[in-house]
């Protein structure tokens, strides 16, 4: 259900971003970067200040982004969940575009119907004595409930513009953006309940231990003593108490064909 293919992800993030795919090997991508990407991503506040201040063109980057680890040998950066570039990228979307409005681009010689889409890309977040994140990508069709997972990849081969095309129109939704958002939510629910949480059990055995543990160090010290081991429960229990909280990164609202 996750999104397992990140560079489908990643192609959709930089492809809405009006970037150039240089090279698109099967787990290597290349990115022409355009000047908004470069300032956004690349660290180089000062060379643009330059650049901006001198009335030149900047040059903007090319980034190559590695999401096969059989390819890690090779010239570029590897990215994966959890890796900092990956969670720049996604403050990146949180940042500036949480939400969106497109439509499909169609060749259209007589009216073509547009039907509305919710898509959100949720980030589930694992917390424990290890921490995990996954991507997951949902579009429901807000007219006859159909739902998909995987909906970035989808998405990466439609061609999509902030316009619609000529001779379309939209399909007005029947279902209510907070109902869709509450039937997206019940997925998300179903798909964590149906998981096996070893991870969980196992970072609560080595809480318990740990605190069994302290509190046998701290036996027959004076009570002066009880707030510092108060303090190192708090802080073992914060550090292995398993959780799994989600939040949307972003999503919109997409006017595609009923071809979809």
């Amino acid at each position: 259900m996750a999104i397992t293919n990140l560079e489908s992800f990643l192609q959709t993030y930089f492809k809405a971003h009006h970037c150039t795919f240089i090279n698109k090997d099967e787990g290597l991508l290349t990115v022409q970067l355009t000047e908004e990407m470069d300032k956004a991503l690349m660290n180089r506040p000062f060379y643009w200040h330059y650049i901006n201040n001198m009335g030149r063109s900047g040059d903007p980057m090319q980034l190559t982004l590695i999401t096969n680890p059989d390819k890690r040998g090779e010239k570029g950066e590897w990215i994966h969940f959890g890796s900092p570039r990956l969670q720049q990228i996604i403050k990146h979307l949180k940042e500036n575009q949480k939400y969106t409005k497109l439509f499909q681009l169609v060749d259209a010689k007589k009216n073509t119907a547009l039907y509305p889409w919710l898509v959100t890309n949720i980030k589930v977040s694992y917390r424990g004595k290890h921490k995990r994140d996954e991507l997951i990508s949902i579009g429901l069709h807000l007219v006859n409930g159909t739902m998909k997972v995987e909906m970035m990849g989808l998405l990466n081969k439609i061609p999509l513009q902030k316009t619609i095309s000529d001779y379309c129109y939209t399909i007005s939704p029947i279902i209510k953006l907070s109902s869709g958002y509450r039937r997206i939510e019940k997925v998300i629910d179903n798909y964590i309940e149906n998981q096996t949480h070893d991870w969980a059990e196992e970072s609560m055995q080595i809480m318990d231990n740990e605190i069994h543990m302290l509190k046998h160090f701290y036996e027959g010290q004076v009570d002066t003593e009880e707030e510092q081991m108060k303090k190192e429960i708090f802080e073992i229990t914060d550090r292995y108490r398993p959780s799994i909280t989600y939040e949307v990164i972003n999503g919109g609202i997409f006017y595609l064909t009923s071809t979809m």
